[in-house]
């Protein structure tokens, strides 16, 4: 008996981000017999799981889906990863090679087809066991090219700069972002620069060509 709980030791919370509830709740008996985790929680929007984070949830793992109602291509991942202090894998119905690169390149521990069998998921929590990193099997890791450029420099920012460069994207000033987020204006200036020293360009205006060069409408082809 000791050899079977010991695979799942390490995991005992896990927070599944996911809007569709049958898939979270086959996930999480998936995980729950597979993985032998006891404590599943689930949140079916990003803002959902960073309440549920900064009111004292800390979960081992976080299984997240890249298409969420409040969010827009990687920014869920990067944000979540800013706050949550644990490996975060997505899973999603795309499989997608070039999805799948620029969600490893955005700092996502692994990458889990919603297709896959409970096996691949039992391989993926070994896998984060083990420290490695986790990929659907015939993925490859490319080269980096201007896209994984972007997605890496995205993956830098904090939770709150994330939001403020999503609202800079839907052409807010900084007067509209300060009250929006209930902070002061020049709390928001010293954002922008932070934003714009970490992405490496000189104008709101880069950063938005930054933030778009990212986005999954450069690799989906039934994104609108």
């Amino acid at each position: 008996m000791l050899a079977q709980t010991q695979q799942g030791c390490d995991f005992q919370t896990v927070l599944i981000v996911d809007d569709h509830p049958l898939f979270c709740d086959a996930l999480s008996m998936t995980l729950q017999t597979v993985v032998r985790i006891g404590d599943v929680h689930t949140a079916d929007c990003l803002e959902k799981a960073l309440e549920l984070l900064a009111g004292g949830l800390k979960p081992d793992a976080v299984m997240l889906d890249l298409n969420l109602p409040d969010v827009d291509g990687l920014e869920g991942l990067i944000r979540l990863k800013s706050v949550a202090n644990a490996p975060i894998v997505v899973v999603s119905s795309l499989a997608d090679n070039r999805v799948v690169n620029q969600v490893i390149r955005a700092g996502a521990a692994g990458y889990v087809p919603k297709h896959s069998q409970r096996e691949v998921f039992r391989t993926a929590f070994q896998s984060l066991q083990n420290g490695k990193t986790f990929l659907p099997e015939g993925c490859v890791l490319m080269e980096e090219d201007d896209t994984d450029d972007a997605v890496s420099r995205l993956a830098t920012l904090t939770n709150q700069q994330a939001r403020i460069l999503q609202l800079i994207c839907e052409g807010k000033l900084n007067k509209q972002i300060a009250y929006d987020l209930s902070i002061a204006e020049t709390t928001v200036k010293a954002h922008v620069t932070a934003i714009m020293r970490k992405l490496g360009v000189h104008s709101r205006t880069q950063a938005v060509l930054i933030a778009k060069q990212a986005s999954f409408a450069n690799v989906l082809q039934d994104h609108g």
